[in-house]
Parts: C-alpha cells; structure tokens; sequence
C-alpha cells in the first residue's frame, strides 16, 4: 500500500468527526394557508381588493403599520405629526432596504403616492385629498393635501411603498391597468420591503414566501418563528376543509359555515371567531337608459326607487344569516360597521320582509309580471347567499339569473360597468366612513378613478356633503354631516345592504395567530409550534 494511500485512509476519521461536528442547518418552519381566492395581481396599486392585500401586506410595507386591533404603529415612518391643517411630516425609519438590495428612502415613498394617485391605480381613494408629496430630505417627506384630513394616517397604512429604481428599471412606473387585463413586470413580480421575498409562484395554485432575515422589524414584540409561507388557493370548499383534515395545510383562511361545527369538534383544531370589519351589499345600475343584462326593453327598472324597495322587502336576510351562513353573520342595514367611525345605529335598519308589499310597488313602477336580471357575484365566502337570492326575489316576480365566477374576472368585469346587478364585500380599512362614502356613495365622475360605485348612485347633495366633510376641522360636525349622507342614500335606497360578516379560521393547534377584524392573516406573527 503507497504512503498517499495510507495518509488518504488515515484522513478519514478525521474527516468523518469533522463532518459530525459540523453544525446542521435549522429546518424550515413552514406554514401553508388556504385560503379560496388568488390574488389577481402583485402590483401593490392595480387593486383594492382584500385576496391582494391578504397576500401583499407580507411582501411591501407602509408608512404605517396596523395592529391586531387595527390601532396604528410605526411602520417604514418613525413618526407623523400634522405641522399644519394641509401638512403632515413623515420622518422615515433608516437603514432599511428592498428584497433587492436598494436603499429605501423619501424619494420611494414620493414616487409610491404620485403612483397610487396615478389614473390606473385603485388606490386613489387612500389619496383621495392628497395634492403632492414632497422630498425634505433623505429621510423625511411631506405630504401636503387639499383639506384638512385627520384620516390620513390611517390612509397611509395602506399605501404600500415601492423601490423608485426597480420601477422604473422594469418600465412600472404606473400601476397595471388591471381592469383592462394589462401585464406588467410589476403584476408579476415583487420587490418590497416586508418580512417575506417571493420565492416562486404558481397563480390559482401556491405562492410561496421566505423569511427576509434581513427585514428590519425581527425582534419585535409578538414575532412568529415562520420562514416559509406556502399561500394556497383551494377553490372547493370541501377539498379546503379536507386538506385541513389531513394535514396539507396548516390553516384555513376561509371556512365554509357548514363544516364549522365538524371543525370545531375535531380536538387536533380550533377556530377563532369574529366580527369582520366588512359589509355585504347589492348594487343595481342606476345610470343605464336600458339594462344591459335583463329582459326589460327601453327602460331601466333600477332607476325607480319602488323596485329598489321592492327588492329590499323581498330578502329574507334572517333566513339567510342562520341557514346559509350558519349564524356566521349580522344583519345590517348599514353601508359600514360599527368598528367605524361615523356609524349610527339609527341608521342600522333594513326594510322589513314583506312580499306581499314588494310584489305592490313592483306593479306599481309598472311590472306587475316582474322582470329578468343577472345578478353577478364573485366565487368566495359569500357565492351562496347570492344562490339563496334567487327563489326570494322569485317569490316576488323577479328572475334571478346568478353569474357566479372567480374574483378577477368579476372584478374587472364590474370595473368595465359591464353589469347590471351584482353583490360585493366591503370593509373600511382607514376605519373612517369617509372611505365608503367617497369610494361608493360618491358620483363616480366626480370620486375619480379610485371609485368603486359601478352601479352609478347619484346624489349632488350626498356629493355636496361628503365634500363639506372632508373640509370640515371640526370633527363632531364632520361626523354629522357624514351621517346626512348616509340617511340620504339610505333612504334612497342607493345600495341594498344586507349583513355584516363574522370571520372563522380554523387551525391545526400547532398555530399560534391573532384574529383580526381586517381578516389579514400577518405571518410575521405567526407562530408554529
């Protein structure tokens, strides 16, 4: 045997120790959620949509970050004070970079707000009375508005922030225009500065994060052990609950109200319970000579309040809440909740359920046979109810004729006005009733591209008073006038609201996670066990 072979043999229990010594990699903490609804784009500013923020609000951060009760804390701004009624100072957190490496500074956070407020952003009702930001230096910007608006932090803690550079190196400078089904580099890919860096993406299927050890906030109080987030779209409600079952998945984000009581029994989950910051209501075209979607010719049933009445005294809502939703929710007559402010319970009455005075005003307006209509309604937690409307409004003479399909396609399907009667969620992030009056209840025109009243309800004395709000210091008479407003559209009937949401997730035990009332699911809190 030649010496190199011996010295060779005699290395290897050396090197076997040395191997054995050698410290082993910490395995990933996974965390796989269902949830039953991609997000439809990554640009953080195509759309206002909750499956988008659901997904993105882990990837890009705001100037402010919301907590668990919904409260405000610093997030990429150290502080904000209001220097005069149309000015607020943002001093900006140092030393923090995007998943790319680039520095983050004032000028991302300049170019963010000109880009929410850009024409084909759907962000514009968080920079609704903002005229500009501006650059004081490195680490300051001020943004100036055109009233005084003390909601303004609230609005800024949803604006997400993008990196100036990466924009513009990837031709992104505005937002995609998602209603016209536009792809960009940007609703394909991310670069924020959160705690998760997309990994790979399979749209309708998973989308899987990693931690960004390099994330500015790790440490803080209440931080999850999660470095790796599989986001999972389970569109079945059945396959969802069963995958919770076996075990595929770790979280259920949405749970059908008829396995809730299956789930709750089951002792390796549990479900945490709550109200939604979130309002279910209908929407008719209002603005239409002639619908495009029902049998009635040369005229719009829509636009007579008599068959918007009747409408509303068709639905059964209570019937609705405990057999469709298996108690999972709270009738309304309210365009918000009270988690609001501006809510009044005064205002929180509906119609009452009465056929026979639906089927009267119905042959009053002139349709004493009814009419046909399709109601559009997006695939998700509330697909049901908008199936459980058909036989009531039957009852009454009109034909329902439900076009149930995935959120995207709904959303910019209602976007183009392509619609005559839908259904929609809608929560009030900023917490403000401002937020809906202008995004809904405000004259599409004149709320501008952020406006999300496809249905067309008009009032110029609802414009007039949501605009004298928003100039208004004084905030008792703020909230009166807000509240003119909503008695007027209201009584107008200008859109039917039907329940307030309570939100179930189900968990395997393993999880350790904070219910919240904006449904947002933070990883960056999340613990496995």
């Amino acid at each position: 045997m030649s010496r190199r072979l011996v010295g060779l043999l005699g290395l290897v229990g050396p090197l076997a120790a040395a191997l054995v010594a050698a410290p082993v990699a910490a395995q990933p903490v996974v965390f796989r959620m269902a949830t039953s609804t991609d997000a439809s784009t990554l640009d953080p500013h195509a759309s206002n949509a909750a499956v988008n923020t659901l997904l993105l609000a882990n990837i890009y951060e705001t100037l402010a970050l919301n907590r668990d009760d919904l409260s405000l804390e610093p997030g990429l701004a150290l502080s904000w004070t209001q220097v005069s009624p149309t000015r607020w100072r943002y001093v900006l957190r140092p030393n923090v970079r995007f998943h790319n490496g680039n520095a983050f500074d004032a000028d991302d956070v300049v170019f963010s707000i000109e880009r929410a407020r850009a024409p084909t952003s759907n962000m514009g009702i968080f920079v609704d009375t903002v005229e500009r930001a501006e650059r004081v230096d490195a680490l300051t910007v001020d943004i100036v508005t055109r009233v005084h608006d003390p909601v303004l932090p609230n609005k800024m803690s949803r604006v997400f922030i993008m990196d100036r550079e990466w924009a513009v190196e990837h031709r992104a400078e505005r937002p995609q225009n998602f209603r016209e089904r536009e792809e960009t580099h940007a609703s394909r890919n991310t670069n924020g500065t959160g705690p998760y860096v997309l990994r790979s993406r399979e749209p309708e299927q998973r989308t899987i994060l990693a931690r960004n050890e390099a994330w500015w906030g790790w440490g803080g109080p209440g931080r999850g052990n999660v470095t790796e987030y599989h986001h999972v779209i389970i569109a079945s409600d059945p396959t969802r609950t069963a995958a919770l079952l076996s075990g595929e998945v770790d979280m259920s984000h949405v749970v059908p109200p008829q396995d809730l009581e299956r789930l709750r029994r089951d002792p390796r989950l549990r479900v945490l319970e709550g109200p939604e910051n979130r309002t279910l209501w209908l929407a008719m075209d209002q603005w239409r000579d002639e619908l495009l979607y029902s049998n009635v010719r040369g005229r719009n049933p829509f636009r007579d309040l008599r068959v918007r009445q009747a409408i509303a005294h068709a639905i059964d809502v209570d019937s609705i809440v405990r057999r469709t939703l298996r108690g999972q929710g709270v009738p309304t007559g309210s365009m918000w909740t009270s988690f609001v402010t501006g809510y009044d319970p005064a205002l929180d009455r509906r119609l009452p359920l009465d056929r026979a005075r639906a089927r009267a005003l119905l042959a009053e307006a002139g349709y004493p046979n009814g009419f046909e209509v399709t109601l559009d309604c997006p695939v998700g937690v509330y697909d049901e109810v908008c199936l459980a409307l058909a036989p009531m409004l039957a009852q009454v003479g009109i034909t329902l004729r439900v076009n149930i399909q995935p959120q995207a396609p709904m959303f910019q399907k209602i976007g183009r006005l392509d619609t005559s009667f839908y259904g929609l969620t809608w929560g009030v992030p900023t917490l403000d009733a401002s937020y809906t009056l202008r995004a809904i209840m405000m004259t599409r025109e004149r709320a501008g591209p952020a406006s999300w009243n496809y249905g067309g309800y008009s009032n110029p004395r609802v414009d007039a008073l949501i605009e004298e709000a928003e100039a208004t210091v004084d905030q008792d008479r703020r909230i009166a006038l807000m509240r003119e407003a909503h008695r007027i559209h209201n009584e107008e009937l200008g859109h039917i609201p039907l329940y307030t949401l309570t939100i179930p997730w189900a968990m395997s035990q393993r999880v350790q996670v904070a219910h919240r009332p904006d449904n947002r699911v933070m990883v960056m809190n999340v613990t496995m066990r």
